[in-house]
């Protein structure tokens, strides 16, 4: 009688617990689509609707496109999003090309000094940028790179800590083999960097490309400060045109949400395997 009495006990339990896990997880899983979905509602009324609904109310009409138009025109947005594309690629390009090359001269050379930079990095990844932005201000102010795309792209540049490290640790787990293989043939250094290790860097690309490329997509503090022109605005920056000191016209601002991250939904769906392997590869190696 004890032990049907316990496995009746420890089957109440499996079945609390897993109500428990399933109910933390929809709650937690509405709690992230709940502004998604308010940001959806709100882009699709008008200025009457918004200001005599609240948030979850639904709109007239999910077919009328007004609120889309007109943030895409009075924002710029075309023009916003060829800068963003543009500062994100040039930088996701140098920043995995300048990445890559440190971490093969930290993982396949032995020098005085090879420690300490490490831990420069990892020092400097600890220092919060916002305390920095005087200097860096001050710098780019004298070097006449401020209200200037190319400015803005140099100084997006900087030395990504978390992609380092990320190749450091596939670095590490290439065998060393493969180099020896190649001095023996006659390869020089950066044969050997480009032809043979940087290939076998993919999956690290993958996920450093992915992390780096959301941060610079939505980046707006440096954007706001560096890029003042609105011919300069990015697809953040962007979205202030409709605040101001009489209020915000929050249903174009959501619409204008929508639009921006748009494209990146579309990448994501359309390379959603690549990303995932990519991140997998990049987080199993070291």
């Amino acid at each position: 009688m004890a032990e049907k009495n316990m496995t009746v006990l420890n089957y109440i339990q499996k079945i609390v617990i897993t109500f428990l896990k399933y109910a933390s997880l929809l709650l937690m899983g509405t709690m992230c689509l709940l502004p998604l979905v308010s940001c959806l509602i709100t882009a699709f009324k008008t200025e009457t609707e918004y200001k005599s609904t609240n948030v979850m109310t639904l709109p007239g009409s999910f077919l009328n496109f007004d609120n889309f138009i007109k943030a895409f025109k009075l924002a710029n947005m075309g023009r916003a999003f060829l800068n963003s594309v543009i500062v994100m690629v040039v930088v996701l390009v140098i920043s995995v090309i300048i990445g890559t090359q440190l971490a093969y001269v930290l993982t396949r050379f032995s020098f005085f000094g090879n420690q300490i930079i490490r831990s420069m990095y990892l020092f400097a990844s600890l220092l919060p940028s916002v305390a920095m932005q005087v200097t860096v201000y001050n710098i780019m102010s004298g070097l006449h790179l401020v209200n200037h795309l190319y400015g803005y792209i140099i100084m997006m540049c900087g030395t990504d800590v978390i992609s380092i490290y990320i190749f450091i640790q596939f670095m590490e787990n290439i065998s060393t083999s493969l180099d020896e293989s190649a001095v023996i043939d006659g390869a020089s250094y950066f044969k050997i960097y480009w032809q043979i290790l940087f290939p076998l860097l993919k999956p690290a690309i993958v996920t450093a490309c992915i992390l780096k490329g959301v941060s610079v997509y939505n980046e707006y503090y440096c954007a706001n400060l560096y890029l003042q022109s609105k011919e300069l605005h990015t697809m953040s920056t962007s979205l202030y045109t409709f605040v101001g000191p009489m209020g915000s016209q929050y249903n174009l601002i959501c619409a204008g949400v929508i639009i921006s991250f748009t494209p990146a939904l579309i990448v994501f769906i359309l390379c959603q395997k690549q990303i995932y392997s990519g991140i997998a590869a990049g987080a199993v190696k070291g």
